[in-house]
């Protein structure tokens, strides 16, 4: 950026985001959760959404996966305003969220939870080949070494449980995956197996909202990055062209350093 560029100032992208949010607002009583939100996310991106705990980042996410609606503003996907009434909805135009706690069924074995409430049937009855067999494919198609499908998710890693639900989101063809905080408790090892999926994922076109308290995560996965604070966008920037320092100077001052 050339001097006195400021961060916030409009990142240039060639195309249609896959999905764009304009206007966003969203009030719980009189908490103003989301205020004028727009963020825009293109194929095979990773955007890092960072901010304090409060930012508005759960409730904009929250949106994109149809859990809320919006008192107002337009969701749009490839310049098609949509409707999310239901992660269901949501999850049919292929958007699939990844939460923290990866909603995954402990006592349940792999194939079950890659699966979990979407499950392959023969007539009446639970098609439990089919199933482990398509969760093998989607796993080694992804390079996700599991010997041992039929054990209880349980027993695995932290970072084997995050490759399943990775592996459901892509399995059902997600086109924009949502990722909080996916490598939050994981050591050096596992994190770097879920950055390395999170790269391949770019290179077939899906887009990613990362969201992460790590800005060292970020800056090493993400292309481009958006700030929030107190329900509002502070700015966005390329993290090829910004610093930690003053990524951090927008998520506690709330406002665009200038960057020479």
């Amino acid at each position: 950026m050339s001097a006195g560029h400021a961060a916030g100032s409009p990142v240039e992208r060639t195309g249609v985001p896959l999905i764009e949010t304009r206007g966003l607002s969203k009030a719980f009583g009189g908490v103003h959760a989301l205020e004028d939100v727009s963020v825009q996310l293109y194929p095979g991106e990773v955007l890092g959404l960072l901010g304090h705990n409060g930012a508005g980042k759960s409730t904009l996410i929250k949106m994109l996966s149809g859990a809320y609606t919006a008192d107002s503003g337009q969701i749009l996907m490839n310049g098609e305003e949509v409707r999310l009434g239901s992660p269901r909805t949501a999850q049919r135009l292929g958007i699939e969220t990844i939460y923290q706690n990866l909603a995954l069924a402990d006592n349940l074995d792999v194939a079950a939870n890659i699966f979990l409430g979407r499950e392959l049937m023969r007539g009446s009855v639970l098609d439990e080949d089919s199933m482990e067999l398509e969760s093998r494919r989607v796993l080694d198609r992804l390079k996700v070494n599991l010997p041992d499908l039929k054990k209880p998710v349980f027993n695995l890693s932290g970072g084997q449980r995050q490759c399943i639900a990775i592996s459901r989101a892509i399995y059902f063809k997600a086109k924009v995956l949502i990722m909080d905080e996916p490598t939050a408790a994981l050591g050096p090892q596992e994190t770097a197996q879920v950055n390395e999926l999170i790269g391949s994922l770019r290179q077939e076109g899906v887009g990613i909202f990362l969201i992460s308290h790590d800005l060292h995560d970020v800056f090493h996965l993400a292309d481009r990055l958006t700030v929030m604070k107190n329900g509002r966008v502070v700015g966005s920037a390329l993290t090829s062209q910004i610093t930690q320092d003053q990524v951090l100077e927008m998520i506690i001052a709330g406002k665009l350093p200038v960057m020479g």
